[in-house]
């Protein structure tokens, strides 16, 4: 494992609508699941070697002192450039400490993963759920192995993730499902919107927040591309985003709105929540915040 400086790891969030979350912690830098289409690879993030994944050192002292210097209390949101349950982390227990030490300081947590090692954590995961807010957030864009296989080749799989969502449901904690993003030409399918919604409810989650596309610029477009006609010859799919979408960023289904009315029919039916306002509200409910007026 490779080491590289932070001189702070918590840090304040510009908007705290996602989740509630008023914090962001990245403990590593790069991720090895290989998903073709990750937005991290951008090259605007200036991470060249996304693939290998770095710690950062003297990383718990750190978000010790951070959490210290923290006025108020609040939600810390993990994963949002690099998975905070990379195959590394079975045996280096950053993340598992660092939730330790959100809990010792009165913090809730919202973590963003492909990965069922955060079923270890139930138990610190509770415990920190029963004062402020432990959102666990699984990273499902179809549930077809075979294609997650393609398009996510070294996560674990689908079913094992949903067999996670039952777990930490089966826990008491708040679980669900980031749909997103969903691939245009090759994941936006109404069939594959109501599978995962179904295997979602059935799993036990309580909620599914969607992206109905992708984000697509530099760095990440050509490596997309590249893996397109790799894992998928002769389809012509790389010449179909070209023509759709060009040098855009944001990068829609062509289906959205028909895609939109299936999502929110199949959750209406399952009882899932899908709406942020409403997710966060039914994050929080129970515990004593005053930041639950923000929503």
């Amino acid at each position: 494992m490779e080491y590289i400086p932070a001189k702070s790891i918590v840090n304040r969030t510009k908007d705290p609508s996602w989740f509630g979350t008023e914090y962001n912690m990245n403990i590593y830098r790069g991720c090895c699941h290989g998903c073709i289409y990750c937005d991290s690879r951008s090259d605007c993030y200036h991470n060249e070697d996304f693939d290998r994944v770095k710690a950062k050192a003297d990383a718990l002292r750190i978000i010790r002192d951070d959490l210290e210097s923290k006025v108020k209390v609040g939600v810390v949101g993990t994963g949002s450039m690099s998975d905070p349950y990379n195959p590394f982390e079975e045996k280096l227990q950053l993340t598992r400490r660092a939730l330790t030490l959100l809990e010792a300081y009165g913090f809730g947590v919202a973590i963003a993963t492909k990965s069922d090692l955060i079923v270890r954590d139930a138990d610190v995961l509770a415990s920190i759920n029963r004062t402020m807010p432990a959102i666990c957030k699984i990273t499902l864009t179809t549930c077809d192995d075979a294609l997650a296989a393609k398009v996510e080749p070294h996560a674990p799989s689908p079913s094992r993730r949903l067999a996670a969502v039952e777990r930490l449901s089966a826990a008491g904690l708040f679980t669900g499902i980031l749909m997103m993003p969903i691939l245009p030409f090759l994941e936006d399918r109404p069939e594959n919107i109501r599978d995962i919604v179904n295997r979602a409810a059935d799993a036990g989650a309580r909620f599914v927040y969607p992206a109905l596309g992708m984000t697509c610029r530099a760095g990440q477009r050509e490596y997309f591309y590249r893996k397109l006609e790799e894992h998928f010859p002769g389809q012509g799919l790389t010449e179909k985003y070209q023509r759709r979408y060009g040098p855009r960023y944001e990068c829609a289904s062509p289906k959205a709105r028909a895609l939109w009315e299936v999502f929110q029919e199949a959750c209406n039916r399952r009882g899932m929540l899908y709406s942020m306002g409403r997710i966060v509200t039914a994050s929080r409910r129970g515990h004593e915040t005053d930041q639950l007026s923000l929503f």
